[in-house]
């Protein structure tokens, strides 16, 4: 078993169980028969891992007031299935029969050959800018030679990027020198870095509830006892939701965990913005608890709905103490194809984290930095203004698709970010995604933006979907729904490639 193999812990298994629905009626099904369809459900579903140690026989008996015969009867059956392994002394856990297809995760892009017959309603991120990036990257092959004389790591980040991505902070509102940044692979090595330095295993997480799903998948791998903190929708669903500060300074102060995770700017995957007096808040508890805020600005700069004058500033210009990390990324303003990613804190943990990570990656390749520190040095306007105008029209089109498609689901347009958070009015987010994969269509389930299964009726829709082809988009996602809510999808056929 793996070191960060994750341990499912009883309450959290019985809050599973309740959201699998099986494919037939339970009818006098006897409830060992019950419990083990629910696990095979979960399993093949991808909401349980393969690989999760479950809770020990009696434990789950007490959690789900069942006989300790029951669970052990059920438990023997997923084993003769294949859905689960024993060993004396080391318990049982998920695994899945011989020759059966691993669950599909909708947050990994479609590959090349599915593209003609899949729309990725999945993965959160646009094609490249054209022409910028190509113009951007015909400069940097003629810088290029300069760099090559020499051996080409650079632990800190090539200069030019390092003062580019400075600068941009300071323009912000920030003031940033370039010794205060660090060039990574992309955003989730700058999170991997940053976790690593500043949090032992087991230490407390607080998260976002929902949250980013793969910085989630990250910290739990890594060994963090994630604490959820969960939105506020005062509104309803219909509205954006809110940071719920009392319940933040309630958690860093009972739980004092050693870092706390935000993505304030255009949330992902609601969308929400957080304004500037919550961030006062926010930064006041953790100083307090002397937890770390690190916080995510990756989608900061796609305000495509929102004047940039109404923006609030970046979390660490309100931070006197150093105690905020900031994450940033150029794969949703720029392309995430060039792996580029940052990340702004004080000169010596950035001299730290460059020496930790010589051990993993030595550095972030010198030419897709330097195409980096051109799109941001020449062609910055151009490049943001052609992301907002796209994720705008599609937001439009999407959102308009839904209400005319599906009335029943509710959700808020969001004023900036690449998602639109959706409410399915009770249909299982995981059966909906079981359901695409019928249909053609790959669907982001809720639950993986929750810890222990929250969010279960729920999806994320990007706007990554050109306007002329919503329409027909959201009819796909219909027909997925329809099969979703009858359990059709288990015999349903696939569809033809969408028209685009």
């Amino acid at each position: 078993m793996s070191e960060w193999q994750s341990v499912v812990t009883p309450p959290t298994l019985a809050r599973l169980l309740r959201s699998a629905q099986l494919p037939e009626p339970a009818g006098h099904r006897p409830a060992y028969r019950t419990l083990a369809g629910q696990v095979r459900v979960l399993v093949s579903e991808g909401r349980l891992p393969v690989g999760a140690r479950l809770p020990a026989e009696r434990e789950l008996a007490q959690a789900l007031a069942l006989s300790r015969t029951t669970v052990a009867t059920a438990y023997e059956t997923l084993r003769t299935e294949g859905y689960l392994r024993s060993r004396r002394g080391s318990g049982s856990w998920t695994t899945l029969p011989e020759g059966s297809r691993p669950p599909s995760d909708a947050l990994h892009p479609v590959p090349p050959d599915e593209q003609e017959n899949v729309l990725d309603l999945g993965v959160a991120a646009l094609p490249a800018p054209q022409p910028y990036l190509g113009e951007a990257a015909a400069r940097a092959l003629e810088q290029l030679p300069a760099y090559a004389s020499g051996h080409g790591h650079y632990p800190t980040g090539v200069p030019v990027l390092r003062e580019a991505i400075a600068r941009r902070f300071t323009d912000r509102g920030l003031p940033t020198t370039p010794d205060q940044i660090l060039v990574t692979t992309g955003a989730m090595g700058a999170l991997h870095l940053a976790r690593r330095a500043l949090a032992s295993r087991a230490d407390r997480v607080a998260v976002e509830a929902p949250s980013y799903a793969h910085t989630l998948q990250s910290l739990r791998r890594s060994g963090a006892r994630l604490v959820p903190v969960p939105h506020t929708w005062p509104g309803g669903p219909t509205a954006l939701p809110h940071w719920d500060v009392q319940e933040w300074q309630k958690v860093l102060r009972g739980a004092a965990p050693r870092l706390a995770f935000l993505i304030p700017d255009f949330h992902n995957p609601t969308g929400a913005l957080m304004d500037e007096q919550q961030r006062r808040e926010l930064l006041a508890a953790a100083r307090t608890a002397g937890t770390t805020v690190v916080v995510d600005e990756t989608p900061a700069e796609l305000g495509w709905g929102v004047n940039p004058e109404d923006l609030p500033r970046p979390m660490a210009a309100l931070d006197r103490t150093a105690q905020v990390v900031t994450i940033g990324s150029g794969s949703k303003l720029l392309w995430g194809g060039l792996r580029v990613g940052w990340l702004r804190a004080s000169p010596a943990l950035v001299r730290q984290l460059a020496s930790d990570r010589v051990y993993t990656d030595v550095g972030t390749p010198v030419l897709d930095q330097l195409i980096a520190a051109a799109m941001l040095t020449e062609r910055l306007d151009e490049v943001r203004a052609h992301r907002h105008e796209r994720l705008r029209s599609s937001a439009e089109a999407l959102t308009a698709a839904l209400g005319r498609h599906l009335p029943d689901w509710q959700f808020a347009r969001p004023a900036g970010g690449l998602c639109v958070w959706v409410s399915t009015g009770g249909l299982s987010g995981a059966a909906l995604g079981q359901a695409g994969e019928r249909t053609g269509v790959r669907i982001a389930a809720g639950s993986r933006f929750g810890v222990d299964g929250a969010f279960e009726h729920h999806i994320r829709i990007p706007f990554t979907v050109p306007a002329p082809a919503a329409e027909a988009a959201v009819a796909r996602l219909a027909t997925a729904a329809e099969l979703a809510a009858t359990g059709r999808w288990q015999t349903a056929e696939g569809t033809p490639p969408l028209a685009v």
